[in-house]
């Protein structure tokens, strides 16, 4: 762990996540300071007992450990944890360090991952524009419970005490114990962190699921003194190939005779991926399921993918196991005794009387606990999960018959629709994920307050919008804003596209004319010169694209391209004097001199006509159309073809 601490973030393994806790001022403890760092490290793990021990977590746990200064670095403590395919665990770890810093107010806490500063990507879309993934660095804390974000200078005043430049994590330190009130980040970005956050610490009771499954007499036994050991079964079975398989037939630990029905608590995510295979088993594994129409198949299924993951999990170390390694006791590691009096100083054993079977049961879990979150001595030697496993088999005392007979006293499993989600559901979930004000979904359409005239103005507002080279800007009321058209700018730049008074001249000779005319301006009379010629050359030039677009017109006037048009006609009755009725269908007439006339084409309705079909075309899934339009605020309701 303290090998990475001092990598890189490049340099982690992928789906990790780091943080690091720092002391006030950013001191670097040495001697008796690294000693109060320790304390205070073996303080934060007793208080974060209460939150933790029982909880299993997916890849790695929560650990925390003292890391030494290195470089600009000071001491600090922190951890890395892989939290694999359960982002769950990384929100977790943010609501524990949070937690710390506001139960240890002096703390400074850093979070971050292989993404860098992820909480800037939950608030994308209030963060000021100079703060980027470049400028983000060693900018954006933890402090007394708060988010922090140390801004760039804005006035030669700030420019006085703040960096120009990305700070060190000294400076920032420093910076935040003495102007933290400056610092606090702007409601709508903490708004938007507190809403991924506020459903701790119910949440983490919340991802329990119980189920029950039919598995050997060994794994019952085993997951009885060791759940957490679920998690790296359930990754072996999922992660599974053929040459893990081959250590299953025939199985050689957990065998299918010994089978028990027990009830096993997973978290939502372990289930989910449990569940979801569909696996059918080597017939020479001895495994056999019963009819789907059986009560107990899922039972049955759950069991045997478990006893897969177990098998395939102790396969790789039963020949690298000697008999004599069996680690170290709890009860002789030099850090478990100051564990134990930290739990009682918070309390964690709720007033149970010592040796009472609920005083066990925390016992327990406070044991698995200082197992997968204390660092262990050196001389402590750390087996892997299937060694541990093992280890656990040699040494437990079990017996099928009793086993068996405590099916009958086993509680309810949970109920799974939790699985299935509706598209109504997902809806509702990204909306809730995006911050956006939910809709009504029992709403009818024709409740619906809704005016198709604000998506004609909100596209015309974005077309008119002058964009960089980061991407198209969405205006904010796009609905409101008004269309801004330079006729001067457009027949100047026709003039240079087609070429008016100008052949010869190639982009840089254009860019240096303008240049100069820019300068150039010592008499009064040159200017009015130019401006005449600037207008005539606009005037041919309009000339010219009138003829084109005539002689366009007439080459068209044969085709059926204007029935794909609605014409404005259609939409407010055919009440103009040169529109006939026969021309209100979308064709071209001409008049009695074989002059064409060309009906007007209703823009906006043509525009929304294509919108709608582009949305409906969509299938209530993601597209171009619902994509932009939500973009501008415009949510579209449902189509049910009415």
């Amino acid at each position: 762990m303290e090998g990475l601490l001092e990598e890189r973030r490049g340099e982690w393994p992928q789906d990790s996540v780091c943080y690091r806790l720092y002391p006030p001022g950013g001191q670097n403890p040495a001697g008796e300071g690294r000693a109060e760092l320790e304390q205070r490290r073996e303080g934060i793990v007793g208080r974060l007992a209460l939150l933790c021990a029982g909880y299993i977590w997916h890849n790695e746990a929560f650990r925390l450990q003292c890391a030494p200064a290195r470089g600009d670095v000071p001491a600090h403590i922190g951890g890395v944890t892989n939290f694999g395919d359960n982002v769950d665990d990384e929100w977790l770890i943010v609501y524990l360090i949070q937690q710390i810093t506001k139960e240890f107010p002096d703390l400074v806490a850093s979070v971050e991952d292989n993404d860098g500063a992820f909480l800037l990507i939950e608030a994308a879309e209030y963060l000021p524009k100079w703060l980027n993934p470049d400028t983000s660095a060693n900018r954006v804390f933890f402090y007394r419970g708060e988010l922090h974000i140390i801004p760039i200078p804005q006035n030669p005043e700030e420019r006085s005490w703040l960096p120009a430049s990305n700070p060190t994590i000294p400076q920032a330190l420093n910076l935040l114990t003495t102007h933290s009130d400056k610092f606090l980040a702007a409601g709508p970005i903490r708004k938007a962190i507190w809403r991924r956050l506020q459903s701790y610490p119910e949440k983490i009771h919340a991802d329990r699921h119980r189920a029950y499954c039919y598995v050997p007499a060994g794994i019952a036994a085993v997951l009885q003194h060791r759940p957490d050991l679920l998690a790296p079964a359930v990754q072996a079975f999922y992660l599974r190939d053929p040459i893990d398989l081959r250590a299953c037939r025939p199985f050689k630990l957990f065998l299918p005779k010994t089978r028990v029905m027990t009830l096993v608590k997973f978290t939502k995510c372990l289930y989910a991926q449990l569940q979801q295979q569909h696996f059918m088993p080597d017939r020479r594994s001895g495994y056999t399921l019963p009819a789907q129409s059986d009560q107990h198949f899922k039972a049955h299924a759950l069991g045997m993918k478990l006893a897969h993951g177990f098998e395939i999990l102790c396969s790789k170390c039963l020949q690298s196991l000697p008999s004599s390694k069996t680690g170290s006791t709890i009860s002789s590691d030099p850090l478990w005794e100051g564990f134990i009096n930290s739990l009682k100083k918070n309390n964690y054993f709720r007033g149970e009387l010592e040796g009472s079977s609920r005083y066990k049961e925390l016992l327990q879990s406070a044991e698995i606990y200082f197992q997968n979150s204390v660092p262990r001595s050196k001389s402590s030697s750390a087996l892997s999960p299937g060694e541990q496993v093992l280890q656990l088999l040699q040494t437990l005392s079990y017996s099928v018959e009793e086993l068996q007979k405590e099916e009958d006293s086993l509680l309810p499993e949970d109920d799974d629709s939790w699985l299935d989600i509706s598209p109504e559901e997902l809806d509702q979930m990204l909306e809730e994920a995006s911050g956006r004000k939910l809709l009504n979904s029992v709403r009818q359409e024709e409740e619906l307050d809704y005016d198709l005239r604000d998506v004609t103005k909100s596209m015309k507002a974005f077309v008119s919008k002058v964009s960089s080279h980061e991407g198209a800007e969405i205006p904010q009321s796009s609905a409101t804003s008004q269309v801004q058209f330079d006729v001067n700018s457009f027949t100047s730049a026709l003039d240079r596209i087609l070429g008016v008074e100008s052949d010869e001249l190639d982009s840089d000779d254009v860019d240096e004319e303008e240049d100069y005319d820019l300068v150039d301006s010592e008499t009064e009379s040159d200017s009015v010169e130019g401006k005449l010629e600037e207008g005539m050359s606009a005037t041919e030039t309009l000339g010219n694209i009138q003829d084109y677009m005539e002689q366009m017109d007439q080459e068209l006037a044969g085709t059926h391209i204007g029935k794909s048009f609605t014409k404005a006609a259609d939409e407010v009755g055919s009440d103009r004097p040169d529109v006939t009725e026969e021309g209100a269908g979308g064709e071209s007439e001409a008049d009695s001199e074989g002059n064409l006339k060309i009906l007007p084409v209703d823009v906006d309705l043509n525009l929304v006509e294509n919108l709608l079909e582009s949305y409906s075309s969509q299938a209530g899934l993601a597209g171009p159309a619902s994509n932009i339009l939500q973009s501008m605020g415009i949510r579209l309701p449902d189509n049910q073809d009415k």
